[in-house]
């Protein structure tokens, strides 16, 4: 029936419901479990859930690395929780923001048997709606009427594939560094954020053109930090394509490496303690890098262009456009907005991220 949800939606439907504090169900191999974001937890809910069993909280290896739990299922760990816990103690132990003022949480016991891959989709899905990576699970025999179901084997598959765009508009935009500019905003079709895409000039889809992949940076881009350089790549990316009369911005939604705004102001805290970047989405229960380059292919490829002159310092942007079949005939260095405050991040992406500065 065309009326009912699509996998895609019901996907769409979780993100909102673990983001509001609500419990989702996971379904597989004959199991079901709830599935709550430890991020806003509810201590009345928290109740309710204990009420109908033991929870455990399962967070990333990164993040178990810095709880010294034991990641007995490789890519995460599953955490007993004590028998007087709250939760206070379980916000404390998903976000890192305290680890140093109170850093006496454990020892933790971690399960080492039985199956992970239900829980294994509950981080997966609070990644997907910029939450913690850290999750109650519970197994249940009996699914609460009203929450909404997942199929966890085909939503982990969907989760992992590249979204699809559907192209929503198309508006005329004169800039500063050009007046025939175009901006067109695109949806994905698993209720993310919308990308937009700026077209500079007329560039002919039949030849190499002037391509800038921008992940969106609301401090950088907007307000004018100077803790990273986005902003100045940005306007540095603009008026070289003004200068050549065109080009394409792809201006992705992936705020922080992919982690969203509020996870990056986590991040930023932690920088302040005296972590690098890295090492402060790794205590957030991150990887180094989030995004998925593969949205910049595929909007490319929907407005008909299949060869790019890039401008980037990240070898891993030219290796994933070519892996999408977009030919990379040219990476352009974009060197702009090294400043004192900003030294030390930039040095840490050369040294561990690969990045040609």
């Amino acid at each position: 029936m065309s009326l009912l949800p699509t996998l895609m939606e019901r996907i769409a439907r979780a993100r909102t419901d673990l983001r509001l504090g609500l419990p989702v169900v996971l379904q597989g191999d004959g199991r079901s479990v709830l599935a709550l974001a430890a991020e806003g937890l509810d201590a009345d809910r928290f109740a309710d859930l204990r009420a109908l069993g033991d929870p455990v909280l399962a967070v990333t290896a990164r993040r178990a690395a810095t709880l010294n739990a034991r990641a007995y299922d490789g890519d995460m760990a599953r955490i007993v929780l004590p028998r007087d816990v709250t939760t206070d103690w379980i916000r404390a132990v998903a976000d890192p923001q305290d680890d140093l003022s109170a850093p006496m949480k454990g020892p933790f016991v971690a399960m080492r048997d039985g199956p992970a891959d239900l829980h294994r989709v509950a981080l997966s899905l609070a990644k997907s709606a910029r939450l913690l990576p850290a999750a109650l699970v519970l197994h249940v025999d009996a699914v609460p009427d009203d929450l909404t179901r997942l199929d966890a084997a085909l939503t982990l598959q969907a989760l992992s594939d590249p979204a699809h765009h559907t192209r929503v508009v198309t508006g005329n935009v004169p800039l500063a560094v050009t007046g025939a500019g175009r901006v067109h905003v695109f949806r994905p079709e698993d209720g993310g954020e919308e990308h937009v895409v700026c077209e500079i000039g007329r560039p002919s889809r039949s030849e190499p053109v002037l391509v800038r992949l921008h992940s969106a940076c609301f401090t950088g881009d907007v307000l004018g930090s100077l803790k990273c350089d986005c902003g100045p790549q940005l306007h540095a990316a603009l008026a070289q394509m003004g200068a050549e009369g065109q080009g394409i911005l792809l201006y992705l939604n992936q705020e922080g490496r992919g982690i969203g705004l509020a996870n990056k102001m986590r991040a930023y805290a932690l920088q302040d303690q005296g972590f690098d970047t890295v090492e402060a989405n790794h205590r957030l229960g991150f990887e180094d890098d989030e995004r998925d380059f593969r949205t910049g292919a595929d909007l490319l490829k929907r407005l008909g262009f299949s060869k790019v002159r890039l401008m980037t310092n990240n070898p891993a942007k030219v290796e994933m456009m070519a892996a999408q079949g977009i030919e990379v005939t040219e990476r352009v260095p974009l060197q702009a907005g090294r400043n004192p405050l900003n030294t030390a991040y930039l040095d840490v992406k050369a040294r561990k991220s690969g990045h040609i500065l």
